[in-house]
């Protein structure tokens, strides 16, 4: 029996990838670093481990990677103060519907727990999951399958019975690595055939999600 779902956070609970792209382009400019697009869609998804091997190995081992990752958290902490904290559509609709029906809920993020835990705060939904794993809580992240793995075993449950909750191609791989069925709600990146193969459903809103669940 399906009963549990692990979401993602960023792109998934708040837009807050497309906040993220921009301040990587904006730092990259300013710092005179040039086109970083490549870098930046591959690093959706990813811890900060992960996500500095990626970017010395597309721009070099003398990419400026702490500097650089250092400045666009402050650009994207300030942009939040003054635009506030984006929620997605159905987010609250999503969650209210998972409580009532007796499902257990998890979130895995790639992002640091301290601003995970900071986002979930801030928009008063932290009480929701019954467990948090973020990036800086495995070597590493995604794709591989390491925090989905560490969010079920810590759910207690097994991972074919578990749904995860993803807008990227790196989150799907890990959790179709992990063995759980991945739910695809696509962000900035559409899924290629090849993350099309690995999705047990594919929506463009957390509330036809709702619609979904429904009916299984």
């Amino acid at each position: 029996m399906t009963n549990t779902i692990i979401f993602d956070m960023d792109g998934i609970l708040f837009d807050t990838e497309r906040i993220s792209c921009e301040c990587w382009d904006e730092v990259g400019q300013e710092m005179g670093l040039g086109d970083l697009s490549k870098g930046v869609k591959g690093c959706v998804g990813l811890n900060k481990n992960d996500a500095e091997i990626l970017m010395k190995s597309f721009y070099g081992e003398e990419f400026p990677f702490e500097e650089f990752r250092g400045t666009v958290h402050a650009l994207m902490k300030r942009r939040i103060l003054e635009e506030g904290l984006p929620l997605k559509e159905g987010v609250l609709e999503i969650l209210d519907y998972l409580t009532q029906e007796n499902y257990i809920i998890g979130l895995a993020s790639s992002t640091s727990l301290k601003s995970v835990l900071a986002h979930l705060d801030e928009a008063g939904i932290t009480h929701y999951f019954r467990k948090i794993i973020a990036g800086d809580m495995v070597e590493h992240s995604k794709p591989m399958p390491d925090i989905y793995l560490k969010a079920c075993e810590e759910l207690g449950v097994t991972p074919m019975n578990a749904i995860a909750i993803e807008d990227s191609p790196n989150g799907i791989r890990s959790a179709y690595r992990a063995g759980m069925k991945p739910i695809m709600v696509p962000d900035l990146i559409e899924p290629t055939p090849e993350i099309e193969s690995m999705l047990y459903g594919k929506f463009y809103s957390l509330l036809d999600v709702i619609d979904y669940l429904k009916d299984c």
